[in-house]
């Protein structure tokens, strides 16, 4: 079973996007610019990655 954690390997800030892309078996570089994205418009993107920060285990 596959279990959500940041990554180790995929790391720029904390490893999170790295963590949803390996998560999902999709590129880091589109989960990357969703955060981006959600963080430009709103903010909320910013909240969301730094809570997911916080509470996703490391790998």
């Amino acid at each position: 079973m596959k279990k959500l954690c940041k990554s180790n390997t995929q790391k720029m800030i904390c490893g999170v996007c790295g963590g949803i892309a390996e998560y999902f078996n999709i590129d880091v570089t589109l989960v990357r610019l969703v955060a981006v994205v959600l963080g430009v418009t709103g903010g909320s993107g910013l909240l969301l990655y730094f809570l997911a920060a916080v509470i996703m285990p490391e790998e």
